[in-house]
């Protein structure tokens, strides 16, 4: 059975809320999931999922440290991801407070790595961002992304 790792980092709870509104997705194509918190995500454990989706809030149009340090140390598995599995989304304060730079810096990391990304021709092309706590377009964008990535990653990894 194919498995999908979320892991995030959140400050003010936001992106944890999109975490788990993603998970729903995911359950709901009965795919195994875990989500996380990025400081409970070792390295290793990258190796032992089939998809992996990241969430970060926007600081300054990119990633959280806490994200950025998991990507810098998944370097020690380069080569070793290819043909994962891949997912990002984002939470900030604002509009055009780069939310679409933040996922689009996560999905540069798991591009190089070799993973294949789940973009989406409608909506959020990225991956699901949010202004502040997700009102109900985030979180259908986040459920429905969740079951895309989930269905794919069945396609892929059985």
């Amino acid at each position: 059975m194919a498995r999908i790792l979320i892991c995030y980092y959140s400050r003010s709870g936001n992106t944890k809320k999109m975490a788990y509104l993603i998970q729903k997705g995911v359950m709901e194509e009965d795919v195994e999931v875990d989500t996380k918190d990025v400081k409970d995500v070792k390295v290793d454990d990258l190796l032992k999922y089939d998809g992996i989706v990241i969430g970060s809030p926007t600081y300054y149009g990119l990633p959280a440290a806490q994200v950025k340090e998991l990507l810098d140390r998944s370097v020690k598995h380069h080569g070793k991801l290819q043909d994962k599995v891949g997912g990002a989304f984002s939470s900030s304060a604002n509009v055009g407070g780069g939310n679409e730079t933040t996922v689009v810096a996560i999905l540069e990391a798991l591009l190089i790595h070799g993973m294949v990304v789940c973009g989406d021709s409608k909506g959020d092309h990225y991956g699901p961002v949010s202004i502040e706590k997700p009102d109900r377009r985030a979180e259908e964008v986040c459920v429905r992304y969740g079951r895309r990535v989930a269905a794919l990653t069945r396609k892929l990894h059985g």
